[in-house]
């Protein structure tokens, strides 16, 4: 044995590790694999599209496909129903397949305008249920936000598509169940962006939607719009009015947005009062100084006030606002009779009106203690009534 040699022991063999043999990549291979296990079982196993996909459709030429999937079903919902639920049970066996499932969403709708009409109401159909049903995997702005694709949108491929994807997860859920899906997907503030530029106006909203039936989201949308539009309002006037604009200015405005919303006479009121008393420079605890100043901006801005309240009913509606702000904030809790004096001395509230709110009045917020605090001017008024 030489000096470089190593010692073994005699008649044992030495094992050589073998390397790992990496196979080749064959997608084709395992996807007519995967497709041959659904042939073999006729049926009892779904998938989503019955073969390998590309943008906006599948690969009719490359491999099998099998006619058990959600765009050869009947676009009907306890048809695709059970599509939904197996891909469920799929995806809590297998979560790294959720990526999949979200990534083949994302390129069908962005290529709606490659699906015939009758896939895309399948695909709506689908994807409503994938949401009420709780399909893992699926977030909100991986459906809306590849929708808002400009020529899917301008030519009303993205319309049709919500509103049966709107109609299918109304049949299961309720409204607010949906606009908390619109809020996750960032689309809830404006549901405009689904129709084309052309109708994108709340009329053609209103319109669209309650020829489909589905007039409790024409509700809810006329009601975003009249909370954004009250919204606007107050803001504008509540800088007119920090700003001492000319009273004549103000009223303007007022009218001019009171034609161009057609809000209610009584929100004009509400909205005046809470202006109003916005701009109120509030004093910490010293109570002068706030009644003080409360009752210099009815002086002020009597005349807006008046300009509105053009009748019995919109004087008792500000008596009422009135109350209730007064109830709610402890520094105006005891400046209530003043401030109903004052709006009487600068005739916006009736003598009449006061009378009324104090023997009739029906909102039970605090009155007790202010029907007691008023009542030494009601007597007054009753009073001055005897004597002429």
């Amino acid at each position: 044995m030489s000096s470089k040699e190593k010692p073994t022991l005699g008649g044992t063999r030495i094992k050589t590790r073998k390397r790992n043999i990496a196979a080749p990549l064959d997608p084709a291979a395992f996807a007519d694999a995967v497709v041959q296990i659904y042939l073999d079982n006729a049926g009892d196993l779904v998938i989503f599209t019955g073969g390998r996909t590309q943008p906006g459709t599948t690969k009719p030429d490359e491999g099998e496909r099998h006619p058990y999937s959600i765009i050869e079903y009947e676009a009907k919902r306890e048809v695709i129903l059970p599509s939904v639920i197996y891909i469920q049970k799929v995806l809590r066996r297998r979560p790294f397949l959720i990526k999949n499932l979200e990534n083949v969403m994302r390129r069908f709708l962005q290529s709606l305008e490659l699906f015939e009409e009758n896939e895309r109401k399948k695909l709506a159909i689908f994807t409503a249920l994938a949401f009420s049903q709780k399909l893992s995997g699926l977030p909100p702005e991986t459906v809306f936000q590849p929708l808002l694709k400009d020529n899917l949108v301008a030519k009303g491929l993205v319309l049709t598509f919500i509103t049966d994807f709107f109609k299918v997860y109304l049949n299961d859920n309720s409204l607010d169940d949906l606009i908390s899906i619109l809020k996750r997907g960032k689309i809830e503030d404006n549901l405009l962006v689904f129709f084309p530029p052309a109708k994108r106006t709340n009329e053609s909203f209103s319109e669209h939607f309650s020829k489909e039936g589905l007039t409790a989201l024409v509700e809810y949308n006329e009601k975003k719009i009249f909370e954004v539009t009250l919204k606007e309002m107050k803001s504008a006037l509540t800088t007119q009015i920090t700003e001492e604009a000319d009273i004549s200015e103000v009223i303007e405005t007022v009218k001019l947005r009171v034609r161009d919303a057609k809000l209610p006479e009584t929100e004009i009121v509400r909205i005046l009062w809470d202006v109003l008393m916005d701009a109120v420079q509030w004093s910490g605890k010293n109570q002068q100084q706030n009644a003080n100043a409360a009752l210099r901006k009815v002086k002020t801005w009597a005349e807006l006030l008046n300009t509105f309240c053009t009748s019995g009913k919109l004087e008792l509606e500000l008596m009422y606002k009135v109350q209730m702000q007064c109830y709610e904030d402890a520094k105006l809790m005891k400046l209530f009779p003043e401030i109903i004096r004052s709006l009487y001395d600068q005739d916006v509230l009736a003598e009449d009106t006061i009378l009324h709110w104090f023997r009739k009045g029906t909102n039970p917020k605090g009155r007790q203690t202010f029907v007691k605090a008023l009542e030494p001017f009601v007597n007054w008024l009753e009073e001055a009534e005897e004597e002429e």
